[in-house]
Formats: structure tokens, C-alpha cells, sequence
């Protein structure tokens, strides 16, 4: 069959790759290039230097606004069978829906209608979900919203976190959706409404979702580091000794439980009867393991201690 590709991150490369060696891949529809780090340079999208080496022959298209016509004819002189969307990061209008001969299919990575929306992964780690997936989906004009054409399973591991999470859903997809493919040209491919009343959104991450509260459990709290690795990084305000404060990015943490009522604020450091140096939370505590202090590079957190005064006394 002849496929129209639409993504932006690195989570479709495996897609991309099994797509070239068992179909056409006749396209590859990505995001614009955008101003990006301390210079705002341009910068491409993570899909499109990848697409370039897998069909270096085949056009790129990195429209703005998908509705214009020109884009359309463009896309349409294709003449692809399918549109397969993954990680694109936009809503795609009822015109692209309907140019592909035979439909077009969205391969998201949650288990829809669970975690629709921007965020799927980050948002089954923070849920402490049991299992998640793949879902190969028909594309309607909502947020994942279509039918779904079938899903794919795996379990989440103790310590999952995003990063890790989404390379196992990128070696997963490609399986998914060549199956799906593989029942769409036997014309068995089924179409299965969703559930409304168990559907949850996710919204695209913004900064204000990166902050650590320590008045927070230490179980919420350590998910949402694993959550967040590593990029954008969880952050959040810890106590020095003395009482200064510091901002630092943490990037991996054990949970811990102190047998008695910690005495002191939340964010503080605090040496426990296993002489470990903990990080105090309205329940519980956290180890940190890495951290990235404001303006420096990231480091163990033995080798934070050594550089700043953090536990100077138990705190029972």
C-alpha cells in the first residue's frame, strides 16, 4: 500500500523503518522547523533527518497550516492509500482525513480511551498504571476519539520511566500497525466503537507541571520523576543546611519510609537511622540518586553532598 507518514518526534522511527520495508512510503508530513535552544536557531524536527536517510528520494511536507489548498493538492498527487499518524502533534482536519484512498489510521501510545490526548506515556507512569500499549486507531476529527482498529499490550516495569517506556512503545508499534495493516487488505479489519465512560485526557506538559511539592507523598512524587526522564526533568526548591534554598532538577530517586514522624519542613534534607541522606515529603521519603543543580551539569548526588551542606542531624 501506498503510505503517507505524519509525525515529529523520534517515537516513529521503527514505524517509519518497518512502513519502507514492506510498503510504499510515499511521504512524510512533520512539523515546521523551529527556533530551539540559547540562540533559537532553527531546528528540525527529530523525524524529519530520519526520513531523510530511510527515503532520502520521497518528499517532506512541513506545512503550517494543513488546510491550505495548495498543501492539499500537493499531498493528494501522492495518491496515498493511507494516512498513518503517529506523534504528529496536531489535529488533523477533516480534508486530510478524507484524501486517502482507504482510510487513515492514528497509532497512539496508551490504551485508548485511556490517556488520549498529548501525553499518553508520562501519563500512564504517573496513574501507576499496570499495563499500557499501542492502539491502532481510525482517525476522526477529535482528540482520539475514532474507532479502534486493535491494540497491543505490555506491563509496565517497577521503576519505568518515560524515556524507557517509550522505547519499548517504539519497538511495539511497527508490530501493531502491521497488523493492522495486514487486516485491512484481507477486509477484516474490525471497527470498534470506545468506551466514553472510561476515556481520560492528557494535556500537553507545561512547565508548572515539571514542579515538585513536597507537601506531596514521596510515592507521587517519585513517580513523577520517572515520569519526566529525562526531559523536561522534574524540579523542585530544597532546604540547605543553614536554610538556604536551591532549585535542582532530579532525575532518578528511591523511595524511602521513615519508621518515625519526621520533625521537620518538607524539602529538607534529613539523615535517617541507615545513615542515608534523605530528601523529607509530607509522606515518606525520597533517596535522590541524580540531580542537576541550577547552572551546572548533571551529577550523582554523592557527588551533590560533597558540594553542599545538606544532612547535618536526625530529624525524630
Amino acid at each position: 500500500m501506498r503510505i503517507l507518514f505524519a509525525g515529529t518526534s523520534a517515537l516513529g522511527e521503527e514505524t517509519l523503518r518497518a512502513i519502507a520495508q514492506h510498503h510504499d512510503l510515499v511521504g512524510l508530513l512533520t512539523q515546521p522547523d523551529r527556533p530551539a535552544g540559547r540562540h533559537q536557531k532553527p531546528r528540525s524536527p527529530e523525524l524529519k533527518s530520519i526520513f531523510r536517510a530511510i527515503a532520502p528520494n520521497k518528499p517532506i511536507f512541513q506545512p503550517e497550516v494543513l488546510k491550505e489548498e495548495s498543501t492539499l493538492n500537493s499531498l493528494k498527487a501522492l495518491e496515498p492509500d493511507l494516512l498513518v499518524t503517529m506523534a504528529y502533534g496536531k489535529i488533523v482536519p477533516k480534508e486530510l482525513l478524507t484524501l486517502p484512498r482507504l482510510t487513515s489510521l492514528n497509532i497512539h501510545a496508551s490504551l485508548l480511551p485511556r490517556h488520549r490526548g498529548a501525553s499518553p506515556i508520562q501519563a500512564a507512569i504517573l496513574a501507576a498504571d499496570i499495563e499500557t500499549g499501542i492502539t491502532i486507531m481510525y482517525m476522526d476529527e477529535g482528540l482520539d476519539t475514532g474507532d479502534l482498529l486493535l491494540a497491543k499490550k505490555i506491563r509496565l516495569h517497577p521503576r519505568e520511566t518515560m524515556f524507557t517506556l517509550s522505547q519499548r512503545l517504539s519497538k511495539l508499534a511497527p508490530e501493531a500497525l502491521l497488523e493492522a495493516l495486514s487486516l485491512l487488505e484481507s477486509g477484516d479489519a474490525p471497527r470498534l466503537k470506545q468506551d466514553e465512560t472510561i476515556a481520560t485526557t492528557t494535556y500537553r506538559l507545561k512547565h508548572a507541571d515539571t514542579i515538585l511539592d513536597w507537601s506531596r507523598p514521596a510515592i507521587e512524587l517519585e513517580r513523577k520523576i520517572r515520569a519526566l526522564y529525562p526531559k523536561p526533568g522534574a524540579c523542585g526548591e530544597v532546604l540547605l543546611a543553614g536554610g538556604r534554598s536551591m532549585m535542582i532538577k532530579i532525575f532518578s530517586a528511591q523511595l524511602r519510609f521513615p519508621s518515625s514522624q519526621l520533625k521537620i519542613p518538607p524539602g529538607s534534607f534529613f539523615l535517617s537511622t541507615t545513615k542515608e541522606c534523605l530528601l523529607a515529603c509530607s509522606l515518606g521519603a525520597l533517596l535522590l540518586e541524580e540531580v542537576q543543580p541550577q547552572s551546572r551539569s548533571s551529577m550523582t548526588f554523592r557527588d551533590f553532598q560533597r558540594g553542599y551542606p545538606l544532612c547535618s542531624e536526625q530529624a525524630f
